[in-house]
């Protein structure tokens, strides 16, 4: 069974631990961006559980695009690897990766 792609996307900065993913996506009929880093994912408009086995993204979401960029992360100064992604061209590279 394939895994949830909010743990597909965490598993992705796992193995790309200088990448910092930035998901425009819609939750639950509302905008949000989350934030992947390291494994870890933090929305940047709603509240996050702090439990880290609640989903951020869960399964219902619509990914919008996905923002490749070098960490740190610094709003003020982003470093894009690539921009807009959509899910199709994600999913490229998760699979290229075994994820």
């Amino acid at each position: 069974m394939t895994q949830p792609i909010g743990k597909r996307l965490e598993q992705y900065t796992l193995a790309h631990p200088k990448e910092v993913l930035l998901v425009k996506a819609e939750v639950e009929g509302e905008p949000d961006e989350i934030s992947i880093f390291k494994g870890f994912s933090s929305s940047l408009m709603r509240p996050t559980a702090f439990d880290p086995d609640v989903p951020v993204l869960p399964e219902g979401a619509k990914i919008h695009s996905i923002d490749r960029l070098l960490s740190p992360y610094n709003p003020a100064q982003p470093h894009f690897i690539q921009q807009n992604l959509s899910w199709a061209d994600f999913l490229a590279l998760l699979e290229s990766d075994g994820l």
